[in-house]
């Protein structure tokens, strides 16, 4: 026997509506038996997180562990685009500076004198 969500009342198993008070009665949701974790759709979803919070959004319900797997991976593709973004923005600033102060007086020079022709001519 079972119990109504809304009133309490004890209620028969299959029973459809309470016969006490006339709501609905809910039957539990049962996992889906191909539901399960899915490390292939995680690296899916890492890879391009878009589809990983589209499947998330999609399977919460029906398949909520290979749901969980799409959201975790997608996640961590976020965060590693963000921390991939930052390091090479980094990166590139030392690179540059680094380029830039190797440069000596005369290689400088060179470099405007080279420009300076360079607008003569196309002109």
């Amino acid at each position: 026997m079972a119990f109504c969500r809304n009133c309490g009342a004890q209620i028969h198993d299959e029973a459809v509506v309470c016969v006490n008070c006339g709501v609905a009665v809910e039957k539990p949701k049962t996992a889906k038996e191909d539901d399960k974790k899915s490390g292939g759709f995680a690296f899916l979803c890492f890879l391009i997180p878009v589809l990983g919070l589209i499947l998330y959004l999609v399977w919460k319900d029906d398949y909520p562990l290979k749901a969980k797997s799409c959201a975790k991976g997608a996640i961590v593709g976020v965060i590693f685009g963000i921390v991939g973004s930052i390091v090479g923005g980094i990166l590139g600033a030392v690179i540059g500076f680094t380029t830039f102060s190797m440069l000596d007086e005369s290689m400088l020079y060179e470099l405007e004198e080279g420009y300076e022709y360079l607008m003569i001519h196309l002109r």
